[in-house]
């Protein structure tokens, strides 16, 4: 059986990009938190489209078992400092276009739960 564990770079990746379509709308400036992201941390350059293909092909009820997934693998991997830098990333992208849904705070609350930041 394959290893499907992520590492916390792309687990990171598909936290934030599930938080961003758990309300069916991306606005450019979700986008460009993701991008500031991926800027942060990807030290080199990386193709994101197998990784985007994965996302993409998860079914909406798929959703928030597969981020919880990304959730503990990116935890398995990280400081409570680069947790805390994604929770950061991932109130920063919540906040960017002004509205937080409650599909949103709902994942953004799995977050907070399971890593309890400080």
């Amino acid at each position: 059986m394959p290893n499907n564990r992520m590492n916390k770079t792309i687990a990171g990746y598909h936290l934030l990009m599930i938080l961003s379509a758990v309300d069916y709308r991306i606005s450019v400036h979700e986008d460009n938190v993701i991008r500031e992201y991926i800027v942060e941390e990807f030290p080199f350059r990386v193709n994101l489209d197998k990784q985007m293909e994965i996302i993409s092909n998860l079914r909406h009820d798929e959703w928030e078992a597969h981020f919880q997934k990304a959730l503990d693998d990116f935890y398995d991997d990280s400081t409570e400092e680069e947790r805390n830098s994604l929770l950061r990333f991932a109130i920063k992208l919540t906040k960017a276009d002004n509205v937080i849904t409650k599909e949103e705070n709902h994942y953004l609350n799995l977050l907070f739960n399971a890593w309890k930041p400080e």
